[in-house]
This record gives structure tokens, sequence and C-alpha cells, in this order.
């Protein structure tokens, strides 16, 4: 099962996610759904035809931190309970998706994003804040943030895996960041 927009945007009140974080999950969201609409586009014109589904790559987007406002069981950590949440809502699709968009997921081989909408949203929110920022800028703004040192270096650990899958989205959706910087500055 899948929910709608509507049904997300429902849930956004009923666990109460704050105005900051509602900006910028729609801030991926309109992210992830312009690197889906290339990679289709793209492989048309290649002749292949990569599975992603639209409708769950938005709700996933749109829910990936809907867990902020809610007590997290003990041994719980982001997004741990969302999973838990959507799950019992019935949305183990999307849940899954979700499982895979925290930073550290791209270290472990057991849970790296591997579906097109796995990757596209776990890098749509690591170039966004509350704004489309790219992987260079949110990772300076990471390291600017008091960090206790295993913060740090799980944050260099991780950098060059987000920048290699970065260019393997890229590469097939046939863009730039130059590209996505264009689009989103000027029209969104």
């Amino acid at each position: 099962m899948i929910p709608t927009r509507q049904q997300c945007l429902f849930l956004f009140d009923r666990y109460s996610l704050p105005s900051q974080k509602r900006i910028h999950v729609e801030a991926v969201a309109r992210l992830a759904l312009f690197l889906a609409g290339k990679l289709k586009t793209q492989s048309a014109s290649r002749r292949t035809n990569p599975k992603i589904d639209e409708q769950l790559l938005e709700a996933a987007t749109l829910l990936h931190d809907i867990d902020k406002n809610i007590p997290r069981r003990e041994g719980e950590r982001h997004p741990d309970t969302a999973v838990r949440v959507l799950k019992e809502l019935g949305y183990d699709e999307i849940a899954g998706i979700i499982a895979r968009h925290s930073l550290h997921c791209i270290l472990d081989p057991k849970i790296t994003p591997e579906s097109w909408e796995a990757k596209i949203l776990f890098l749509a929110d690591k170039m966004t804040k509350y704004e489309v920022i790219g992987v260079d800028r949110r990772f300076k703004l990471w390291y600017r943030e008091n960090l206790p040192p295993a913060a740090v270096a799980e944050l260099k650990a991780c950098y060059p895996l987000v920048k290699t899958l970065e260019q393997e989205l890229f590469t097939a959706a046939g863009i730039t960041v130059f590209d996505i910087e264009q689009e989103f500055a000027n029209n969104h």
C-alpha cells in the first residue's frame, strides 16, 4: 500500500512534523521526482527502462523524516522509528526504502540503497537542506556542526561513496551538478 500525497500531508500533522522538516522533505521530493524524470527520459533515448515507481518515490521522500517528533523506543535511532510506525500503518514498501536513506547506510552492504527509489531518496536527501544545495555544500554544513569525532570519521568515510552514487545517478540521467543547480535556482 502506498499513501497518496494527501495522506502523507495528513501524517505530517498526525505526527507533528516540524515546519522546517516539512520544507526539507518537500524539497527532497521535488529533487527526487526531477531525478526520476531525467532517468526515465534518458533511458527512453537509450531504450532501457529503469523501473521507478514515482508514487512510491514521492511518498518515501515525503515521509523519510516523519519520525522527528515521534518518541523513540530503546535502541531506535533515525530512521528506525519511522520504519516501525510506517510498517504499523501498512506502508511496508515505503518503510523498506526509508530504512536505507540515512547516511551511515551507504557504509553497510546489507542496508546500502539498492533500488532506484532508494538510491534517489538517499541522494536527494544528501543534496538538500531546506533547498537543493548539492552534496558538497551539504557535507560542508555537516562538517561545520560541532560533531563528535566518531561522526566526523563517519562523514569522511561516507563522502566518497556518496559522490560515487551521485556520479552513477547523474550519468544514468544524463545530467551534471550544474544542470541541477540551474534547474533548482530557476524553477523551484
